[in-house]
């Protein structure tokens, strides 16, 4: 699968702002058939800092970056930012979530 983090650092108090205006860029990419999941979370450190995980089987991720939403989410969000996002696009083994082997809940 693809794994995908992106980490943006947003204008001060628009954290909220950004995440409106990326709404409708999320819904079509979670609806995409190769998307596996793409949640946004808040830095607890800097309120300025918003992070993407997303995730897409292998054979997904040109149909997403060509896609008119992804076009169109770039242009929503690129008002809101400071700096170019920073990321990390890798392939991995696996299909999805794993549990974590050092720390079992029954």
């Amino acid at each position: 699968m693809i794994l995908i983090n992106v980490k943006y650092t947003v204008k001060d108090d628009q954290a909220e702002e950004f995440l409106e205006a990326v709404g409708e860029f999320t819904a079509a990419t979670r609806a995409e058939e190769g998307n596996l999941w793409f949640d946004w979370y808040r830095s607890t450190e800097n309120e300025n800092e918003v992070l993407l995980v997303e995730a897409f089987k292998d054979d997904a991720g040109e149909a997403h970056v060509s896609s008119d939403h992804f076009a169109a989410g770039l242009e929503a969000m690129k008002p809101f930012l400071t700096a170019t996002p920073q990321i990390i696009s890798r392939t991995v083994d696996g299909e999805g979530w794993d549990r974590m082997g050092e720390l079992k809940v029954d």
